[in-house]
């Protein structure tokens, strides 16, 4: 990339930790934009779990063990990182900044860090390709035309892109009440999406519902995985997934990994938060295939959670989206950064060197009152 380093001595004044992004964020967005961005599907009670159930889970100190040397490297698709923190596919990100994607791309490549661009970026993905590090994936939605699927992957593939995340869970996405009351408006143009028919929905017959034979008459399906992974030779990650069934079915149709997640709360309002439903898709899965987690990330000791929950990295969407809208690139590098030291402080206090000491320690729940140690 042609352009001057990112500072990070430069950071916003009031920003101690990489949570002070959401509190600052609120008076920096649009009220409208914030009321979106902060809240869920509907009611947002699966938004507001995913924060909760995070909080409940204790880690114990561990004092006395040796530390000293340790690292947050880990190794994702074959490729070692120098820590498993990844940015989430946010879209619209002109929405909080006027850099947009490009911001967001560049502070990935100061900080070492996996950038995802959404299919519903504000830029297209050759342009954000062209401003991005080399550690970049796709995310894809499937249209409900294969060819304009199939030409969006050739797209990817032409720029450089390293791997697909496939998201499988937002195939209709209930409006967030808060967001209604605030009169927030999504936009309308994507700028990946441009140049295919727009989606319509088809003619019903009468008695048929809306939901069920419309709108989720296009909605993916196992077999249009099977369809994209012989399309493409990239990595194929599905995002979306919380039930160990699902994760154990979509490893015997030999996807890359899977991403746990509940699309931050924005699809079914009331499903479980992602680090309730990690543990399980391991055990599932075994050790072999890799998981990231999403959905409620706020600290570094929730990216520990996540790992010793049994992920082997972590996407971060809303923080991303918080850190853009009040510093641009060089808040996003600072959360990130500051996530990497919440993560290590953990890391030293629990007696953990490595992530993979990390996998295995057992947290505790805070409310139960009686840790069973």
């Amino acid at each position: 990339m042609n352009q001057q380093p990112l500072s990070l001595h430069e950071i916003p004044a009031g920003v101690h930790s990489a949570a002070d992004y959401a509190r600052l964020a609120a008076d920096v967005m649009d009220p409208a934009l914030f009321a979106y961005v902060d809240g869920g599907s509907g009611p947002g009670r699966t938004a507001t779990e995913n924060l909760a159930a995070f909080a409940n889970l204790g880690i114990i100190p561990r004092p006395l063990r040796r530390v000293s040397g340790g690292n947050t490297r880990c190794v994702l698709g074959g490729q070692e990182r120098p820590h498993p923190i990844m940015l989430a596919p946010l879209g619209s990100q002109a929405l909080f900044h006027a850099d947009a994607e490009r911001a967001s791309a560049a502070a990935a490549e100061a900080t070492g860090t996996c950038f995802v661009a959404s299919t519903m970026a504000s830029l297209t993905l050759e342009e954000v390709a062209a401003g991005a590090g080399r550690d970049r994936w796709f995310q894809l939605y499937f249209q409900p035309d294969r060819q304009a699927t199939r030409d969006i992957v050739r797209r990817a593939e032409a720029a450089g892109y390293g791997g697909l995340v496939v998201t499988v869970d937002a195939a209709i996405q209930l409006p967030s009440h808060r967001a209604l009351a605030a009169g927030f408006v999504p936009p309308s143009d994507m700028a990946n999406l441009r140049d295919y028919p727009k989606p319509t929905l088809p003619d019903l017959e009468p008695g048929e519902s809306d939901i069920l034979s419309g709108m989720m008459r296009g909605a993916p399906t196992y077999g249009d995985i099977d369809w994209l992974a012989q399309e493409t030779n990239l990595p194929l990650w599905v995002k979306g997934i919380l039930h160990p069934e699902d994760a154990r079915e979509l490893v015997t149709r030999g996807v890359s990994g899977i991403v746990v997640s509940n699309h931050g709360g924005r699809a079914l309002d009331g499903a479980p938060a992602s680090i309730s439903a990690i543990s399980a898709v391991r055990a599932a899965v075994g050790d072999r295939v890799p998981l990231m987690l999403d959905s409620g990330i706020r600290s570094g000791s929730d990216v520990f959670k996540a790992i010793a929950g049994g992920a082997d990295a972590v996407l971060v969407g809303r923080l991303q989206a918080y850190a853009l809208s009040v510093a641009g690139a060089l808040g996003v590098a600072h959360m990130i950064k500051l996530l990497r030291q919440e993560l290590e402080a953990c890391m030293a206090l629990s007696g953990c060197a490595t992530l993979a000491d990390v996998r295995g320690t057992d947290l505790v729940a805070l409310s139960a009152g009686d840790w069973g140690l």
